[in-house]
């Protein structure tokens, strides 16, 4: 099974050139899609990735592409890169955000195939897994043809039930805030065990001291939210970059 997170040593800095982003509180200045950052060394490594929140680039600390780079970068085209090759930067480019989508559908049912609750499912979890990194296999041209929604329609109901299985047995009242706009919400010491999270904006909610286990954070919004001192064992899909977009306790 392809490594599911970033090896950005094996990886042509594709996150750095490819995409564009604006100048925010995200990141320091604005950057076109196809120009390589400035902070981009000629090894492909980040030249202040150890103080990219200072230098005001915490967008680049909150990305994850779950392996996707190195994958583009190794596999589909064997090894080049955009500068020893400059034919392939289009495409390489145009390949980061299918691969990306596909990657952390991969991620996902990974996640759901460690779940114990939901062995019943666990045959079509690995099948639709097989499915999908069958799809990340295909060459560069196919892939940026590639609907990736059309995939995802039949992933997402299986990702649901592995989730509601999981959740059963949490106890609590299991509040479903699935979608919910939850921006600077006061959740400090709730009983949250198996919520759902799944798309809520919870962007500056206090949740300290929040129990947290087997809640469901798919897709969750959690920039500047307050972790600290929250139960999150067995917590669900959550990544590390929404951790890293998160306030959470020293390590």
């Amino acid at each position: 099974m392809t490594r599911l997170e970033a090896d950005c040593a094996r990886c042509a800095g594709l996150c750095c050139v490819a995409p564009a982003f604006a100048k925010s509180s995200d990141f320091a200045v604005d950057k076109p899609a196809g120009q390589a950052c400035r902070n981009l060394g000629d090894d492909f490594r980040c030249r202040i990735h150890e103080r990219l929140t200072e230098s005001g680039f915490r967008g680049c600390v909150v990305f994850d592409c779950f392996g996707a780079g190195q994958r583009i970068t190794q596999e589909t085209f064997g090894g080049r890169d955009w500068r020893g090759a400059p034919e392939i930067a289009g495409a390489m480019f145009a390949t980061l955000p299918v691969m990306r989508q596909l990657h952390e559908l991969l991620w996902l049912l990974t996640e759901a195939l460690k779940l114990d609750e939901a062995r019943r499912l666990h045959p079509k979890l690995r099948a639709a897994r097989d499915e999908i990194d069958a799809l990340a296999a295909r060459p560069a041209g196919e892939l940026r043809g590639l609907d990736v929604d059309a995939y995802r329609k039949g992933v997402v109901p299986l990702l649901r039930r592995a989730s509601e299985l999981a959740r059963a047995g949490a106890g609590g009242r299991r509040p479903d805030h699935s979608g919910a706009q939850l921006i600077g919400r006061r959740f400090r010491g709730a009983d949250l065990r198996g919520a759902s999270f799944r798309g809520a904006l919870l962007l500056g909610a206090d949740l300290r001291d929040a129990d947290l286990r087997r809640a469901d954070f798919t897709g969750a919004d959690l920039r500047g939210a307050d972790l600290r001192g929250a139960d999150l064992t067995g917590a669900l899909f959550l990544t590390g970059a929404q951790l890293r977009a998160a306030v959470t306790d020293p390590q």
